[in-house]
Parts: structure tokens; C-alpha cells; sequence
């Protein structure tokens, strides 16, 4: 059986140096968070979530398009179901939503290398991801609003990533905000040349690999719960949240070496 009767797999992971890459892997439709590609990417998360041997996450994808978002093809397949869809709506967007969790609710940073296009839900898996960098052709947008149908999913990442002014300006105007405006407005960390985000999120998420995992862990779970508090409540937290790092074997590692100058060695 040659290559090309082979069927095509919506993700790909390849792992070097403590990196997974997740690769997005149906350019020829534009990478859509179809049914297939949610599955593919929730079992990803929870085997990554799992692996102690992963320190940080990529998220890539092939083609000229990052992704164009749900699947409307898909989608309106259910029309003509006896509830108009609403059933498969629903499911469908509770999916989404819990892929998206996965990515703020995994151990490991996750990184987006974004090329090309990122729209709609596509654009919400970018804001969802911890970091993103951006080759300069990139180009970003909520277009919901165009065809009826208001961006409300992916403003809940949106509206946690950018300032509630830039968020509501994507997602009313359903304009293409190119590479360099993304970060400006904060929905992207660094733009590199074009075809060199890949590269650039190596780069990036092998500085984080060389931190202590069990830290980088700690952080980033203790980050995005004391977002969602209140001022006071937020500092307990960190300072709860601190108290037990100081005396974990890392932190006593780490102070020590720096203080011995010396390089630290850290657990896995």
C-alpha cells in the first residue's frame, strides 16, 4: 500500500529534546477543528499531560492556512437533523471548549508557531495557547460577525489574552489584524520572518525546557488560577502557592546554587 492511499492522520507529534510538536495536518482544508481534529487533538493533550518527559508543547500546522476554525461543512450537515442541529451543536462547541481548557489546564506551556491564517476558532486556539510567535505574513481575525454568527466562543479567550477594547474590536469588526498589529494588541509574543515561527518556538520553548519541570508546572497552574480571583484572594493564593515552592527540593536547590554560583541541577 503506497503513501498515498494511506489515511491521512489530522495530527501530527513529533518529540525531540523534551518538545512535542503537534502538528495541525489537513492543509487542503484549511486545518478545521473538525470532529476528527478535536479528538486527535484532547488524546494529544492527555498523553502530553501525562509524559514527564515533555517540558514545553508546540502547536504548528501545515499549509498556508494555521486554521480556518469549526468546520462548517460539517456543522450544517445537521440542519437537517429533526432539532435543526442543536443537539450536534452543542456537543460540538462543548468540545472545542474542553480541548481548549486542556491547553490552559496542561502542565507543560504550550507554544502556537503560527503561519499563515488563524480564524475564528483558529484564532481562539492561538489566544488559548500560553505563547504564540508568528511569522510576519500571519494574519488573525474573528469573522463571526460577517455571517451571523458572533464570535462568543473564542471571545472568552480573546477577552483573557487582549484588553477588552482590542477584543471587542475583533470580534465587531470581523477584520484581519495582520502579524505585527497581533503584537501589538498582545495576541501574539514575538513575529519572526516568515516560515521561521517554527524555529522561533524551538527556541522559546527550549528555554523554558531548561527550567526546573516541576516550577514551570507550578506556575503555570498557579497563574491562570489567580486570574480568575480577586485581588486579595489572588495573593493568598501566590503566597500559599510560594510557600510551598520554597520548600520544595528545587527551590532549595536552585537558591543554593545561585548563591554558590554554581549551575543547578534539577529534578525531572
Amino acid at each position: 500500500m503506497n503513501a498515498h492511499h494511506q489515511p491521512q492522520l489530522p495530527l501530527l507529534r513529533s518529540d525531540a529534546g523534551g518538545i512535542a510538536t503537534l502538528t495541525l495536518n489537513r492543509p487542503q482544508a484549511r486545518n478545521p477543528l473538525s470532529e476528527a481534529m478535536l479528538t486527535a487533538l484532547g488524546e494529544a493533550f492527555s498523553a502530553i499531560a501525562a509524559d514527564r518527559a515533555v517540558k514545553a508543547v508546540i502547536l504548528a500546522a501545515a499549509g498556508p492556512v494555521f486554521s480556518a476554525g469549526h468546520d462548517l461543512k460539517e456543522m450544517t450537515a445537521h440542519r437537517a437533523d429533526p432539532d435543526r442541529g442543536r443537539a450536534y451543536f452543542a456537543d460540538i462547541l462543548g468540545r472545542c471548549s474542553a480541548v481548549m481548557q486542556q491547553i490552559t489546564a496542561l502542565p507543560q506551556p504550550v507554544i502556537a508557531a503560527v503561519e499563515g491564517t488563524a480564524t475564528a476558532a483558529g484564532c481562539q486556539l492561538v489566544a488559548s495557547c500560553d505563547l504564540a510567535v508568528a511569522g510576519e505574513a500571519a494574519r488573525f481575525c474573528t469573522p463571526g460577525v460577517h455571517i451571523g454568527l458572533f464570535c462568543s466562543t473564542p471571545m472568552v479567550a480573546l477577552s483573557r489574552n487582549l484588553s477588552a477594547k482590542h477584543a471587542l474590536e475583533m470580534l465587531l469588526t470581523g477584520e484581519m489584524v495582520p502579524a505585527t498589529e497581533a503584537l501589538r494588541i498582545g495576541l501574539v509574543n514575538r513575529v519572526v520572518p516568515a516560515g521561521e515561527a517554527l524555529a522561533e518556538a524551538r527556541r522559546l520553548a527550549g528555554v523554558i525546557a531548561a527550567k526546573a519541570p516541576a516550577t514551570v508546572r507550578l506556575g503555570k497552574r498557579a497563574f491562570y488560577e489567580q486570574r480568575e480571583m480577586g485581588l486579595k484572594a489572588a495573593y493568598d493564593h501566590a503566597a500559599a502557592v510560594m510557600v510551598e515552592n520554597m520548600l520544595a527540593r528545587d527551590a532549595e536547590e536552585g537558591i543554593g546554587a545561585f548563591m554558590e554560583k554554581r549551575a543547578p541541577v534539577w529534578e525531572e
